[in-house]
């Protein structure tokens, strides 16, 4: 897997600026208004040779009892947890400050490689005395950048660069088989996700539609992943963050030649929804292996589930002379379980090179 790296900071320091300028396009929104990325926004760059991903994240307040800034913190967190090397960007402009030391010092407990940038020196020439202050942070040489005019990114990329892991190990990590899982927000993907590694919160589990937006990979006794994909389909996001999300599912489903498989779930208690349907189509069109997972099929009596099952196999058959393979599963009773477990080892079995 290529390395990450993450750019955290306090709001309005320019972290989304920074990211479009390292990856070479507007995927972050920019505007003046501290807290505005509220979700990790993921892109790839390259640098010296070397690929990698970059992500970018809402502003940590480190304390704060604001519903929204204690999300936005709670995904910088995630990011850092898998992050290689951890990018500390702070603002010349409102000098250090007591939430910047806060910061610093949540960085440090992470025992992650940490580089220190100093935004918004946009002139070139003598250098601003309150860039100085910044050594008070305890995490070395800080390094001078604008992410307006570029300047310096060529010197923050190389500090990442010393602390990427070598590539034999990155090569090696894009080998290993990819399971996914995506569907609409609320769906059970995360519920599902928790029954089939037995971890009750591997995957984070909310009522709410849209909780997981970004790709999370969980690494299956050391040989393979189990990818949790965005929900398609959201309601509650503008038609610009749907867009991206759009391209992100699209981007890694189509063209992801290690995804071996993809389940698709569907909640067994609505009929056929056309955004389902489309979706399904979408990946026969492109040959892409998947099956129909059946999710709650605990919520109705065994003979409604069937017949919304049925229903489904109906509308299916209408475009497709073959069904794909089909599951049907309750989180809370554990129903499925095997059965998909049973069917991911004989993906990993056929997928296994001969010896």
């Amino acid at each position: 897997m290529k390395p990450l790296v993450a750019i955290v900071g306090r709001p309005n320091v320019g972290k989304s600026m920074l990211f479009n300028k390292l990856i070479g396009q507007r995927l972050s929104i920019v505007e003046d208004t501290p807290g505005v990325t509220r979700d990790r926004i993921y892109g790839e760059s390259e640098w010296c040779g070397r690929k990698f991903r970059l992500v970018d994240t809402g502003g940590i307040e480190p304390r704060t009892d604001d519903q929204i800034l204690s999300f936005m913190r709670e995904q910088a967190e995630i990011a850092i947890q898998h992050a290689d090397v951890i990018i500390f960007l702070t603002d010349v402009k409102t000098g250090l400050t007591a939430s910047d030391q806060e910061v610093a010092n949540m960085l440090l407990r992470s025992r992650k490689p940490i580089v220190l940038a100093v935004n918004k020196m946009d002139s070139t020439g003598r250098v601003d005395p309150d860039f100085y202050e910044f050594y008070n942070l305890g995490l070395g040489d800080p390094i001078a950048v604008s992410a307006v005019h570029g300047h310096g990114t060529g010197d923050l990329l190389d500090a990442c660069l010393q602390y990427f892991p070598p590539e034999d190990d990155e090569e090696e990590d894009e080998d290993v088989i990819k399971v996914a899982i995506i569907g609409k927000p609320n769906v059970g993907k995360s519920s599902l996700i928790n029954m089939l590694t037995d971890s009750p919160t591997l995957a984070k589990v909310s009522s709410t539609p849209g909780k997981t937006k970004l790709i999370n990979h969980f690494l299956i006794n050391n040989s393979w992943y189990l990818v949790d994909l965005p929900g398609y389909g959201y309601a509650r996001v503008s038609k610009s963050e749907r867009r991206e999300f759009s391209k992100l599912i699209l981007d890694y489903v189509l063209q992801r030649e290690q995804m071996h498989f993809l389940f698709v779930l569907v909640d067994s208690r609505l009929e056929p929804q056309k955004i389902d349907v489309d979706f399904i189509t979408l990946l026969g069109e492109h040959g892409i292996p998947f099956g129909i997972v059946f999710t709650k099929c605990d919520k109705l009596s065994s003979n409604q589930t069937e017949s919304n099952i049925a229903r489904y196999r109906r509308t299916l058959l209408t475009e497709w002379e073959e069904l794909p393979p089909m599951f049907r599963t309750s989180s809370e009773k554990r129903q499925g379980r095997e059965a998909i477990l049973d069917f991911i080892g004989n993906c990993l079995t056929a997928a296994a090179p001969n010896e």
